[in-house]
């Protein structure tokens, strides 16, 4: 098997809020050749790396928004956060747990602390992923996955305690709790001090991961601290990953759309043409109601 390498090691951009409440580095789309092409069916990755927020009675957030054409990924690592679209969906994604909404068609979304954290105040540290539809899916009804820590797929690495969490896809014969409408991987190693992990995934799929925490060194001469993105080449299919130090790593591979993307905020459409009935759409009232 061919080794996939190492194209390029992303630092952190400058953060940013998006609310009050997320404080994200943007790695997709962002510099480094990193469009939202590069990364496809990855369009977007927002990383709110480990960061305290002291106590409030008022929830920090983002308010009532609109999506129409992808899906949101949310991955809880510190923290929790409640949440409530306009089509009935809603609950909290507590520490370990992710949040898999499929917006498609249009949905109102917002997205707050949970009102126990917010209280406590804590450590708090997520990922947001856009994955994109494939354009027959992109007016499908939207739904929502809920999807517990206790419930999601785990492949033991060794008998230290390494093991894959397989959120989609699927790893050494485990498959991923989630559905999704192409194909696409989204794993986190949970790696103890020299742990390894081998992955395999076919040379066309766009292939990244991050280092959540931790520090891991690929295939043997790539190091990769924490709160930093690897971005792989389209070059071979396999590679390895060690941990210096116990460490979590989020790893996401999938196969190409190759359709075209035309985003605008929070519509991601394939023309200029649909964007507009978007816009149209939500003005319209056709997202549903959901109140502040």
């Amino acid at each position: 098997m061919a080794t996939k390498n190492i194209e390029a090691i992303i630092n952190p951009r400058t953060p940013h809020f998006v609310g009050d409440g997320f404080r994200v580095h943007n790695f997709i789309p962002s510099g480094n050749n990193m469009g939202s092409k590069r990364m496809d069916p990855f369009i977007l990755l927002d990383y709110n790396s480990k960061f305290y927020f002291p106590p409030t009675d008022k929830p920090r957030g983002v308010s009532v928004h609109p999506h129409r054409g992808f899906e949101t990924v949310t991955i809880a690592y510190k923290g929790s956060v409640s949440h409530n679209d306009s089509s009935g969906g809603g609950g909290t994604i507590a520490e370990g747990d992710v949040q898999w909404m499929t917006a498609a068609s249009g949905i109102l979304h917002k997205e707050y602390h949970a009102e126990e954290f917010s209280k406590t105040g804590g450590d708090f540290q997520m990922v947001q992923l856009w994955v994109n539809l494939p354009t027959k899916d992109k007016m499908s009804t939207p739904k929502y996955q809920a999807l517990s820590n206790k419930d999601i797929a785990r492949h033991p690495l060794d008998n230290n305690g390494s093991f894959m969490e397989v959120i989609a896809g699927t790893y050494n014969g485990t498959t991923g709790s989630a559905s999704t409408f192409s194909p696409v991987h989204v794993f986190n190693a949970h790696l103890k001090q020299n742990g390894k992990a081998s992955l395999d995934f076919p040379a066309h799929y766009n292939t990244a991961l991050l280092v959540i925490e931790g520090q891991v060194t690929v295939n043997g001469k790539d190091i990769i601290p924490s709160d930093h993105f690897g971005l792989f080449k389209n070059d071979g299919t396999s590679f390895e990953i060690e941990a210096s130090s116990d460490a979590v790593v989020l790893i996401l591979s999938g196969e190409p759309l190759n359709e075209p993307i035309v985003s605008h905020g929070p519509f991601v459409m394939n023309s200029h043409q649909e964007i507009m009935q978007a816009i149209d759409d939500y003005n319209a009232g056709k997202f549903g109601h959901l109140e502040e």
